[in-house]
């Protein structure tokens, strides 16, 4: 029986919720430019909340 581990798990989400992006964004039919802002939209939205969380976490 095959028992995962809280990081394995979240490791398998995040390897899975990156195929399905790559996915939709391999399929988009729009202009190259807008493709690549949104591409990278994804990590700004987390380095935001990471720099906020770490922010808070300090005071």
């Amino acid at each position: 029986m095959l028992i995962l581990k809280p990081k394995q798990l979240n490791w398998a989400i995040f390897f899975l919720l990156g195929i399905g992006y790559f996915s939709i964004m391999s399929h988009l039919e729009i202009n190259y430019f807008l493709k690549s802002l949104i591409a990278i939209m994804p990590m700004q939205v987390v380095a935001i909340i990471y720099v906020t969380y770490l922010r808070w976490s300090r005071h």
